[in-house]
């Protein structure tokens, strides 16, 4: 077994492993709770142990198995008006974004993630509301603003996150299709363009096999409590664990814990 895990982990100690496997779980519980934070939980936790650019190819194999019958069952719930803007300038800026994580090194990569992060849920736990429906032009630029971080580190649903859930006339189930269909239809592109760009890879296809189950568990978990909390928990919850986790992340505690 220890020879299989380190044939599908490289260089990836037990410790590191299990860092991956808990913020695979944890995510996937954000995630099945809220519709979104999978990435915001697991991005800054994997990139301690692979690299962001690693990390960012891992989590799409994840997800994609899951991502797609998810935004089928949406998708009649979704505001296909607000959601298609956001789609086609998220695919536009997802470039843009990918050109930053290869260029940038890793630490800075960690302190950028971590910091985008922190900010988010900042603005979404401040309690911060806007009325009305957005217009194109709002619509727009969250769209830039998700393809930018879709493309440094998978986290294109955060500008999305306090987009929607700012949004004052929107409830927690409106918030959840939207981000639920637009996620399952900009994995399709966005894996395209990693496949492309060469950070999609055969490695991270294995590496993710053994961290399906975790995250099917996790996620169904997470669906059901979704179901039982009223609307203050649901936000508390989903904000103290990204929260935590960019918190963990941060690479000011690297000489402490030896990382």
């Amino acid at each position: 077994m220890n020879d299989l895990l380190g044939s599908l982990f490289p260089g990836v100690s037990a410790a590191g492993l299990a860092v991956l496997l808990a913020a695979t779980m944890l995510g996937g519980l954000v995630r099945g709770f809220t519709g979104f934070g999978f990435a915001m939980v697991f991005m800054p936790l994997a990139s301690m142990v692979i690299g962001p650019v690693a990390a960012l190819g891992l989590i799409w194999c994840i997800d994609l198995p899951f991502a797609l019958p998810i935004a089928a069952r949406n998708a009649r719930q979704a505001e296909w008006r607000e959601v298609l803007p956001l789609l086609l300038t998220a695919t536009l800026a997802l470039p843009a974004g990918l050109w930053l994580l290869l260029w940038l090194d890793r630490e800075t990569m960690r302190w950028i993630l971590a910091g985008l992060v922190l900010t988010a849920v900042a603005l979404m736990a401040s309690g911060w509301r806007y009325h009305g429906r957005p217009g194109i032009p709002l619509s727009l630029g969250v769209g830039v603003l998700s393809g930018l971080f879709n493309g440094m580190a998978s986290i294109g649903g955060m500008p999305l996150a306090v987009f929607w859930l700012g949004a004052q006339r929107n409830d927690r189930h409106k918030t959840r299709a939207n981000l639920q269909t637009f996620f399952g239809i900009s994995t399709l592109i966005s894996g395209a363009i990693l496949w492309q760009k060469g950070i999609l890879t055969m490695a991270a296809m294995m590496m993710a096999v053994p961290l399906f189950a975790g995250y099917g568990v996790a996620l169904w978990a997470g669906t059901h409590g979704f179901q039982l909390a009223s609307e203050s928990t649901f936000r508390r919850i989903a904000y103290a664990v990204i929260f935590l986790s960019a918190m963990v992340s941060l690479p000011l505690w690297d000489g402490l814990v030896g990382r």
